[in-house]
């Protein structure tokens, strides 16, 4: 059973989100405004499209927000030289957290060996990438899509996480997805302590947000950061 949600302090909370902005008819004006909002909540990260991160890493520049991207989004199922040539370009561009999707077709098709090989493929290039020029460390949060799987494979996949050396799980993409409790209890159970979940998908609340929490999310994603962190301040700035 979940514990009850604990109310959180607002500098706590902002942490734990990502400020998710995806939409495909997103404008450089929307995601401009998004970088803004995110710096002034100081959340994680502000998540946009490939398309953005010059201008959002400019942006966000200085500030206390990472800046990132999807890649392989929303399927994962690219060739895997593209999902590596477009995580390297990423890093490049100035993102220091990167969103891979898994290639769930794959996976679901019984392809596991190809699985892990393009995600450890993506995981070397992204360290190799951000060692060579000299940005520190990039995070790396695989999204496994567990509400399409069953609890056999979401450990299988969060077994494969762990093997290529990501950083976090992400529970789905939230294309026609959403995160749930269970999701999130049977992730952290299967990955070890220093691998993180994040919950992401359908996540629309303060109440959303605490409860995913709870249920050992270490990270967010949601659309709706700002409105999230209003509820809890009661409309004070953060």
């Amino acid at each position: 059973m979940v514990p009850a949600p604990r109310l959180m302090r607002v500098e706590d909370l902002s942490k734990t989100l990502d400020h998710l902005v995806l939409a495909p008819a997103t404008s450089l004006a929307d995601v401009m405004r998004a970088c803004d909002e995110a710096t002034a909540l100081h959340v994680a990260s502000l998540c946009t499209l490939p398309y953005f991160v010059p201008a959002v890493a400019d942006r966000l520049r200085g500030t206390d927000v990472k800046t990132a991207t999807v890649i392989g989004f929303p399927l994962g199922a690219d060739v895997g030289a593209v999902k590596v040539a477009a995580a390297e370009q990423a890093v490049g561009d100035g993102a220091g957290e990167l969103d891979v999707v898994m290639n769930i077709p794959a996976l679901v098709s019984g392809d596991f060996t190809l699985v892990r090989d393009e995600l450890l493929a993506i995981t070397r290039a992204v360290r190799s990438r951000a060692a060579n020029s000299a940005r520190g460390g990039v995070l790396v949060k695989v999204i496994i899509e567990a509400p399409l799987l069953d609890d056999k494979l979401v450990r299988l996949a969060c077994k494969i996480v762990v093997d290529v050396g990501a950083d976090f799980a992400t529970t789905c993409t939230g294309c026609r997805t959403s995160a749930t409790v269970h999701d999130v209890e049977v992730m952290r159970d299967a990955l070890p302590e220093h691998v993180g979940v994040k919950a992401a998908g359908g996540v629309r609340s303060l109440e959303d947000v605490q409860t995913l929490i709870s249920a050992g999310g270490a990270r967010v994603g949601t659309p709706r950061a700002p409105q999230v962190i209003e509820e809890l301040t009661g409309g004070a700035a953060a």
